[in-house]
């Protein structure tokens, strides 16, 4: 079995993280905490669970398909490339949450970017007014990126790690939404 490929902070990384911590201060905490919530496993499998039984409830199975089997490899992506890195969290210190995982990448900052990007994918195929309004799925990775600045914000993440857990994620859902446009058109386009 080969070593993980560890890696230790950059300067960048203890510069954001000195710069956050130092000028950390309420209410922002609080408001870090309550958004950093919405990017937690439970919350996102929650709602992701929830979208799925109402699309398959409204027979819309392959958008289904689409955010159950995005966001269940995703974390699987996701956990394998911590593993692979086995890279630290910053100093217990500058933590405010209790977390022994590894870090890189932010599981919180790609999960987000998946669940949150897959969510507006389907709201796009499925509802007419977001057809009709798509700046609204920019919501999506808004709400992604807030969740991944207070990850260095609350001291458990380093800015590469939420860097490259946006990057991930955004490169997920394009493979996850090129993959089910080439599967959903490929039957129609036989019949032709």
């Amino acid at each position: 079995m080969t070593a993980p490929l560890a890696f230790g902070e950059l300067r960048i990384d203890d510069t954001v993280t000195g710069w956050m911590v130092q000028g950390r201060s309420q209410p922002w905490i609080g408001i870090a905490h309550a958004i950093t919530f919405l990017g937690n496993s439970l919350t996102m499998t929650v709602i992701s669970a929830i979208v799925v039984a109402l699309l398959a409830f409204r027979r819309h199975y392959a958008e289904a398909v689409l955010l159950s089997v995005g966001a269940l490899m995703g974390s699987v992506v996701m956990g394998a490339l911590k593993h692979l890195f086995a890279r630290t969290r910053p100093p217990v210190d500058d933590r405010l949450l209790h977390i022994e995982s590894y870090s890189f990448p932010s599981g919180h900052a790609m999960m987000s970017m998946i669940v949150y990007c897959l969510l507006a994918v389907v709201a796009y195929r499925t509802i007419p007014w977001v057809r009709e309004h798509p700046w609204a799925m920019l919501a999506a990775p808004i709400l992604s990126v807030a969740i991944g600045i207070t990850r260095v914000y609350l001291g458990v993440h380093w800015t590469t790690d939420i860097l490259a857990g946006w990057a991930c994620g955004a490169l997920w859902v394009l493979l996850c939404v090129w993959l089910s446009t080439r599967v959903t058109l490929r039957p129609s386009a036989s019949r032709m």
